[in-house]
This record gives structure tokens, C-alpha cells and sequence, in this order.
């Protein structure tokens, strides 16, 4: 199956560079009105009129031809996609169900962020001094 395509693509190739030759060559419309006055009709190869049909023709085939391979080649590499097996789960029946991950931390840590600081346990509270006692230092 390579094969055919690595053809269809060479030939898909020499058609566009043939067209692209070929409208190069063409005369624009533009060009009639100059040819009426002598300036380059006389001497064309095909003739007065025979240039505009052969180049017009030759490029509408080159035309077909990139439009026929352009199609193949679609076809062919369509064609060729691995195929999931029937009972297997496409991507978007995925996406819709929570994933069925290992139990995650309680407290998920985020990448690059700094680190949650440590909070020091507070002190216990002195006891209490009485009434009658005097406080030392």
C-alpha cells in the first residue's frame, strides 16, 4: 500500500509543477489587445488561436489529474487508521468518567508552588499562680 501511495504522490507532484508551467505560459486576457497591434501574435508557436486551446486544455488535464491523486491519496490514508476494536471505548466516553486513579493525597501539592510553611505546635499555658503566692524569677 506504500507503494501506491509514494506513486500517487510523484505523480500528484509532476502534475502541480506541470500546471504551474503551463499557466505561466498562458497569455492573460490582457494580452489580446497587444497582439492586435502586432506585438507578438504572428510569431507564437501554435498559431493565433491555437496557443489559448492547447495551454487551456493541457492545464485543465493537469487539473483533473492533482484533483484525482489529491483524492486518492485522502482516501488511502483514511483507509489506513488502526481501527479500535468494537468494544473498546472511544476518547471522548473517556472524558466523560472520572479517572480511575490510586488514591490521591488529602492535600495535593501543586508543581512549583512554594511549601505549605510549618506551623509551630503553641506553647502550654503556665499554671496559674494563686492568690497568695508572689511570683519569682
Amino acid at each position: 500500500m506504500q507503494v501506491w501511495m509514494n506513486l500517487i504522490l510523484v505523480l500528484q507532484l509532476i502534475a502541480a509543477l506541470a500546471m504551474i508551467g503551463l499557466v505561466l505560459v498562458q497569455h492573460g486576457k490582457g494580452a489580446d489587445m497587444g497582439a492586435s497591434f502586432g506585438s507578438g501574435a504572428s510569431g507564437s508557436l501554435f498559431g493565433a488561436t491555437g496557443s489559448a486551446n492547447f495551454l487551456s486544455r493541457s492545464t485543465a488535464i493537469c487539473a483533473t489529474v492533482f484533483f484525482v491523486t489529491t483524492l486518492a491519496l485522502a482516501y488511502m490514508a483514511n483507509t489506513n487508521v488502526v481501527r479500535a476494536p468494537s468494544g473498546a471505548e472511544s476518547v471522548l466516553d473517556r472524558a466523560g468518567k472520572p479517572a480511575s486513579a490510586p488514591s490521591a493525597p488529602a492535600q495535593a501539592q501543586i508543581p512549583g508552588a512554594a511549601p505549605a510553611p510549618q506551623v509551630a505546635p503553641a506553647p502550654a499555658p503556665a499554671p496559674a499562680a494563686s492568690a497568695g503566692e508572689i511570683p519569682t524569677k
